[in-house]
């Protein structure tokens, strides 16, 4: 089986952390958030993927050498962006393959039944087969309607009032004969121009809805949520999590760490400060009667004497200052936070 896996996004709603990380190696957990979808597709046989990116290889150089065995890894650079669509018609070549493949986005935290899945698309002669989340507010995302039969009749746009309903969970099954007519090196749209093609001219297009675990890493509030799950044991196949989970040694035993507390490498807390629902990048430090809430740090940030982090995020080398306080900011990589 092989996989096309876009990671070009730029992850905008993570900055400050995404101005000095691509999005895809931001950390979740003890690695890279792209790990974790590589390693979700290798557990389900795939042993090939292409990624598709408009960031230039060398960013994913040593990520990319880093990994071993399933699954072999193709890297494609986008000239410029080509869109969800133009970035997976751009790929077929390198896929060199006549039967269905995978194709996800690479920001995405799921464990969903990808077997499953691909048996539904091949037993219904699919053209393309769409994985189908269930939300409680459809309003960021739009709808996917089906039939009786689970084939998708639309692509809704987003409702502008409150409604359940199932979403586009950004994994698909796709013949390749699905994107015939497409032209490589074009800016196209999976959602918005292909699979609307796809229903108008009657191709059998069916949903895969699951209950799977499924989330969007694009915000700080969901970046955490995730680190939460992972460590509450909520994702199939994903290793047993201490938590805390702590990688430094030099976290100070008299330090109060929540249940939900991430710190990487290098990471230091000292005896009187205080870590709550927050993850710590590399080399991240909290000095003493520091308090440090639902809030991430990037690498080398750090949170100084005294100082109170709620609902914040601080990018790589970013500090708090002594006593200040610092509710719901971003600062950016090497800033400094006074107020």
């Amino acid at each position: 089986m092989r996989a096309v896996v876009l990671v070009g996004g730029e992850g905008t709603r993570l900055r400050p952390i995404t101005e000095t990380i691509p999005k895809p190696l931001v950390p979740l957990v003890d690695r890279p958030s792209l790990a974790h979808v590589l390693d979700h597709l290798e557990r389900h046989g795939v042993h090939e993927v292409v990624l598709s990116s408009s960031y230039h290889e060398e960013t994913f150089g040593a990520f990319i050498r880093s990994r071993r065995g399933d699954p072999a890894i193709t890297w494609i650079t986008e000239i410029e962006p080509l869109g969800t669509g133009g970035a997976i018609v751009n790929a077929l070549e390198a896929l060199d393959t006549d039967e269905p493949f995978l194709a996800l986005n690479g920001d995405i935290l799921t464990d969903l039944d990808l077997t499953e899945m691909f048996a539904l698309h091949r037993d219904r002669e699919a053209v393309a087969t769409i994985a189908l989340t269930p939300v409680d507010d459809a309003r960021p995302y739009g709808l996917v309607p089906l039939d009786g039969q689970g084939r998708v009749l639309e692509f809704r746009e987003k409702p502008a009032e409150l409604i359940p309903g199932d979403i586009n969970a950004g994994t698909y099954v796709l013949d390749p004969s699905a994107l015939h007519g497409w032209t490589r090196g074009e800016n196209v749209s999976i959602e918005r121009q292909i699979f609307p093609a796809l229903i108008a001219a009657g191709r059998p297009l069916y949903g895969f809805p699951s209950g799977a675990y499924w989330m969007d890493l694009g915000t700080p509030e969901a970046y955490l949520q995730a680190h939460w799950d992972l460590l509450d044991g909520r994702v199939g196949g994903e290793p047993a999590y201490p938590s805390p989970f702590i990688q430094s040694e030099g976290v100070h035993e008299q330090g109060v760490l929540g249940l939900h507390v991430v710190a990487g490498p290098g990471v230091r807390v000292a005896a009187t400060a205080m870590v709550e629902d927050s993850v710590l990048f590399e080399a991240a430090r909290v000095d003493e009667s520091a308090v440090v809430r639902r809030s991430i740090l990037g690498r080398n940030a750090s949170v100084h004497a005294a100082a109170e982090v709620v609902d914040s995020v601080l990018g790589e080398g970013a500090a708090v200052a002594e006593g200040a306080v610092a509710h719901g900011q971003r600062v950016r990589p090497g800033e400094r936070f006074e107020a």
